[in-house]
């Protein structure tokens, strides 16, 4: 019993509720994430989405199994394994998305629940169909980022900025087609090549090809985060502040601070993804690379302090 409880915990893939963090970019950017009911919301929102997404992840391992045993690193997953039976791994999928649908739609909203059929529906297409079209498999994994940031704003009932749904884009662009350059990378460490019956579109991707989306990405990533800098930084400063500050930085972009952080941790996921042959799991790599942990962290206070340690608020 234990050992099943363990396998269904591993199938769940609580590590991958790290990309649900992007629910709070919203009401966090807007300066309301703070607010009682705002904060409730989005943990609400957060909760929700670590369900469905857990569902979605036994359902796509379901799928996937017999492929699965023939990848060197994923034949060792529960269901592929044999340690986790496919009935079982059904209910638990099937009760996951119920009750995530259900909780959304008593304490969240109507808009957010739509949000999560939405994800749902697309994970399911993305494993029946999407994953094994070119180009459109990578967008689809892209697009649950995306869509993750806008269930947020649903849930917090805070308006989305363009350029953050922009800067949104552009990460996960550069998760997406960083992930499918490590994959081809580790087939090829373990299997000597990628004609592999693992993943069809891996052999229809050339490295060049893989190699120009991720730097457009990564440049896209950068601008647009440095243009949302503008919007996102505090137009106002606190008396205190005003006070021992000299007058040409009474007003300026606060937000700018953080540019270079970005810069550091997009030319290290890059470094990750070429030099240590990594990035297949961008949340494992997280964790395990402590200079980008130590940057995510950095920034993640670093935003924190100027959206509301300098008061005024962030528009």
């Amino acid at each position: 019993m234990i050992n099943m409880l363990y396998q269904i915990i591993r199938t769940a893939r609580p590590r991958q509720w790290l990309k649900n963090f992007s629910l709070f970019a919203a009401a966090l950017f807007s300066g309301r994430l703070l607010m009682e009911s705002v904060l409730l919301s989005s943990l609400d929102a957060f909760i929700a989405f670590c369900a469905i997404s857990s569902g979605a992840y036994f359902i796509n391992d379901i799928i996937d199994a017999p492929k699965d045993r023939q990848h060197p690193i994923k034949k060792n997953r529960p269901i592929a394994s044999g340690k986790l039976p496919e009935w079982v791994a059904w209910i638990v999928a099937l009760a996951l998305i119920a009750w995530a649908i259900f909780f959304s739609t008593s304490n969240i909203g109507s808009y957010f629940t739509l949000i999560l059929v939405v994800y749902i529906l697309m994970q399911i297409s993305y494993s029946l169909y999407f994953r094994n079209v070119i180009i459109m498999d990578s967008l689809v994994v892209a697009s649950g980022f995306v869509l993750r940031v806008l269930a947020g704003g649903l849930a917090s009932n805070t308006s989305i900025s363009a350029w953050l749904a922009l800067t949104t884009i552009g990460i996960s662009l550069l998760l997406a087609f960083g992930k499918r350059r490590s994959e081809k990378t580790i087939v090829a460490k373990f299997s000597g090549d990628t004609d592999s019956a693992t993943r069809k579109t891996l052999r229809h991707y050339p490295d060049n090809l893989l190699d120009s989306m991720i730097s457009m990405a990564a440049t896209y990533t950068i601008i647009t985060y440095s243009l949302f800098t503008f919007q996102a930084s505090p137009q106002y400063v606190s008396n205190e502040l005003l006070t021992i500050l000299p007058s040409i930085l009474r007003s300026p972009k606060w937000m700018m601070l953080t540019i270079p952080l970005v810069i550091y941790g997009v030319a290290r996921y890059l470094y990750i993804i070429y030099e240590k042959g990594e990035g297949e799991s961008p949340e494992r790599v997280l964790l395990s690379d402590k200079p980008l942990l130590f940057t995510v962290v950095l920034w993640g206070v670093l935003a924190m302090a100027i959206t509301y340690l300098i008061p005024g608020g962030a528009e």
